[in-house]
C-alpha cells in the first residue's frame, strides 16, 4: 500500500503522514459556533473531517477527534438578546439541532466535543502564561490583547509578513492595542452580558484562545492534525498557532488541513452574506446520504458549487451503486482486490474522494457484468464494493429499501399501491395483454416509480 499523503497547509505541499505516536493520531477540527442552523458550508466540514477520521480507523490507527463548540460569541450573544432568551438555552438547542444533522448525514459523533464555557479555567491559564512571559498585555480598557510582534513566526501558516500586513491594509484604529494586528484574549464585561471571573476582573474569553486552550488540553501541546474551513486560516489559526507555540514553548500541529469554500454564484456561502443553504432546508429535497455524496464528489481542498442540479446528480450515482448491490449477498473477498488498492491510492494521495468514488463506480459496473454469468464472483466484488464505501460513510442502507424509499415529497404513490399495479400489469402479461401491461409501467413511470424486468423478475425504484 502506498503511504498516506497530506496536503500541509503551513508548508503547502504533501507530506508522507508520520504520526507523534506509532499507531496513534490526535486530530482537532473547529466547530460550529451555536447560534443558527448549519448550513451546507458546516455539512462540509462535518463530512471531510467525518471521512478523515473513519479513513484513520480503516487504516487501523487508534484516532482521537475533537471537534470544539463555541458557544458563547458576539453573535451569540446578540441572538440571545434578539430573542429574549437565556445564551444558554440558545446555545443547547442549537447544539441539539447541530447533532440532528449530524445524524441525518451519518456523520460521526466526535470523540469529544468540547464547549468553550466549559473550558474557562484552561483559557484563563493560557492567558496567565503568555502575559507572564510578554507575549500578551492588559490594555486600557481592561481587554487583554496577544502582542503578534512578541512571535517571531508570525504569518508563517497564511504566508504574511507583519511588515506587509501594517504597510498594505487598512485596520480599525484601537488605541488600546500596541500594535493594530494585536488581538484581544479576554474581553471585559460590558453590563447585561455574560461574564466569568478573572485575574483581570469579570469577562469573557476571546474566540482565538478558546481553540487553543480546548485543543491542548484535549490533544496536549502538541498534536498531528488540525483542521478547519479555509476561512479560518487568518486570522484564527495563525493567531491559534502564535498564542499556543508562545504560552507552551512547543510546536503547536505538525499537519493543517483546510477544505475549500462552498459557493453559490461564485460568490462564499455564508450566513454574513445572507446567500447560505441551511442543511434542514436541503434535507426537505434531499436524502442525507445524497447531500454526503456532493459533498465527497469533489475533494475536500477544491471549491464545492452548490445547485440542485448538483444534488440531483449525486442523487442518480447513488442509486447507480444501490441498484448494483440489489439482490446480491455479499461474499467476502478472499483474494487481493485490485479495486481496494486503487481505491486506497485515491485515499492515500490527501483523501481523494472523488478519485476513490470512480472506483466505486467501476466496481458496480463489474457487478452488473457479472450477476447473471458469474453471481459469486459479482458477490464478491460487492463485498468489495461495500469495504470501500464503509470509510466514505455510504452505502450502508439496505438497497432495496433506499432504492423503494420516497421522501421527497408527500403525495408520492405508495408501496402498496406500486405493489397492486405490479400484481395488476403481472396478470395483463399472463393474459398476453401487452398494451394493458405498457399502459401500468408508463403510468408507474409517471409518478416516480421505474419498472426494471429482468427475465421474469420484476423490480421497481423510485425514480
Amino acid at each position: 500500500m502506498t503511504a498516506l499523503k497530506i496536503f500541509n497547509t503551513l508548508t503547502r505541499q504533501k507530506e508522507t503522514f508520520r504520526p507523534i505516536e506509532e499507531g496513534k493520531v490526535g486530530l482537532y477540527v473547529c466547530g460550529m459556533t451555536v447560534y443558527d442552523f448549519c448550513h451546507i458550508g458546516h455539512a462540509r466540514v462535518m463530512v471531510v473531517f467525518d471521512v478523515v477520521s473513519r479513513y484513520f480507523k480503516y487504516l487501523g490507527y487508534d484516532i482521537k477527534y475533537v471537534r470544539n463548540i463555541t458557544d458563547i460569541d458576539d453573535k451569540i450573544i446578540a441572538r440571545s438578546i434578539e430573542a429574549n432568551e437565556d445564551f444558554t438555552a440558545l446555545t443547547q438547542r442549537f447544539i441539539d439541532e447541530m447533532h440532528r444533522d449530524e445524524v441525518a448525514l451519518n456523520v460521526q459523533r466526535p470523540d469529544l466535543e468540547p464547549l468553550a464555557t466549559e473550558s474557562i479555567n484552561n483559557i484563563i491559564k493560557m492567558i496567565k502564561s503568555l502575559i507572564e512571559k510578554q507575549h500578551a498585555y492588559v490594555g486600557p480598557n481592561g481587554d487583554v490583547y496577544y502582542s503578534v510582534e512578541s512571535f517571531d513566526n508570525y504569518g508563517q501558516l497564511s504566508g504574511r509578513q507583519l511588515d506587509d500586513m501594517n504597510a498594505g491594509e487598512r485596520v480599525e484604529v484601537d488605541v488600546n492595542k500596541r500594535n493594530p494586528f494585536d488581538f484581544v484574549l479576554w474581553k471585559s464585561a460590558k453590563p447585561n452580558e455574560p461574564s466569568w471571573t478573572s485575574p483581570w476582573g469579570e469577562g469573557r474569553p476571546g474566540w482565538h484562545i478558546e481553540c487553543s486552550a480546548m485543543a491542548t488540553c484535549c490533544l496536549g501541546n502538541h498534536f498531528d492534525i488540525h483542521g478547519g474551513g479555509m476561512d479560518l486560516q487568518f486570522p484564527h489559526h495563525e493567531n491559534e498557532i502564535a498564542q499556543s507555540e508562545a504560552a507552551t514553548g512547543e510546536r503547536y500541529v505538525n499537519t493543517w488541513m483546510h477544505n475549500g469554500f462552498v459557493r453559490i454564484d461564485d460568490e462564499k456561502m455564508s450566513k454574513s452574506l445572507g446567500n447560505f443553504f441551511t442543511v434542514r432546508d436541503v434535507l426537505k429535497q434531499y436524502r442525507g446520504e445524497e447531500i454526503r455524496f456532493f459533498v465527497l464528489s469533489s475533494h475536500y481542498r477544491s471549491p464545492l458549487n452548490y445547485s440542485n442540479e448538483q444534488l440531483n446528480e449525486s442523487r442518480s450515482a447513488l442509486e447507480r451503486l444501490y441498484t448494483a448491490l440489489r439482490n446480491i449477498e455479499p461474499i467476502e473477498n478472499d483474494q487481493s482486490s485490485d479495486y481496494i488498492r486503487r481505491f486506497e491510492e485515491a485515499m492515500n494521495d490527501d483523501f481523494n474522494s472523488a478519485k476513490a468514488i470512480s472506483v466505486l463506480f467501476e466496481c458496480a459496473n463489474e457487478i452488473n457484468k457479472l450477476r447473471a454469468a458469474e453471481p459469486k464472483q459479482a458477490a464478491k466484488v460487492a463485498s468489495d464494493l461495500l469495504t470501500m464505501a464503509q470509510p466514505l460513510g455510504l452505502l450502508g442502507q439496505n438497497a432495496d429499501e433506499f432504492l423503494k424509499s420516497a421522501m421527497w415529497s408527500n403525495d408520492s404513490i405508495s408501496n402498496k399501491d406500486i405493489n397492486i399495479a405490479m400484481s395488476k400489469r403481472l396478470a395483463a402479461k399472463e393474459s398476453k395483454d401487452w398494451v394493458l401491461a405498457d399502459q401500468i409501467r408508463d403510468q408507474l413511470k409517471e409518478q416516480g416509480v421505474i419498472l426494471e424486468d429482468s427475465g421474469k423478475e420484476t423490480t421497481w425504484r423510485r425514480a
